[in-house]
């Protein structure tokens, strides 16, 4: 048993976010996602389920122990809406906003289109899949460093 950690956060998720390291990437993904496919690609082969949590709830915990990486422009990725690659949902909007509050600096997200998406999601060290019934709710975090600020 561990204390001041949230229970949102589940024992495999808490080794796939200490063993990951500077500039791997994780996956959080909706209901929707070929999450099992995607992730017998994953350098961990991992899929990690998170059900109750939507995306900003999954998102939101996972940042609150997750450096995020400040070495490159943008360290959240999320996957385009087919034919609208400018459009912005809301909840896409608020997973930003999680993110910069978390970092508590300022940076753009990138966009991804659908498959470049799962390529880059192949990619990653392991896929976070949550409950969350909402389209387009599918994000890249890259992992980042802290500093020994003593």
């Amino acid at each position: 048993m561990l204390k001041n950690i949230a229970s949102e956060l589940s024992p495999d998720l808490l080794w796939c976010l200490a063993s990951m390291g500077h500039g791997e990437t994780i996956v959080v993904v909706d209901r929707n996602f070929p999450a099992h496919e995607v992730a017998k690609n994953t350098s961990s082969g991992k899929i990690i389920e998170l059900p109750g949590l939507d995306v900003p709830a999954a998102c939101r915990v996972m940042l609150s122990v997750m450096p995020l990486d400040d070495f490159i422009p943008s360290p959240v990725a999320c996957m385009q809406v087919v034919g609208e690659p400018e459009k912005i949902l809301p909840m896409q909007q608020e997973v930003h906003e999680i993110a910069l509050k978390a970092e508590a600096r300022t940076f753009p997200m990138e966009r991804l289109e659908r498959f470049a998406f799962y390529e880059a999601a192949k990619k990653s060290f392991a896929v976070v899949r949550t409950s969350e019934f909402r389209p387009y709710g599918c994000f890249i975090f890259t992992m980042g460093v802290i500093f020994d600020r003593r």
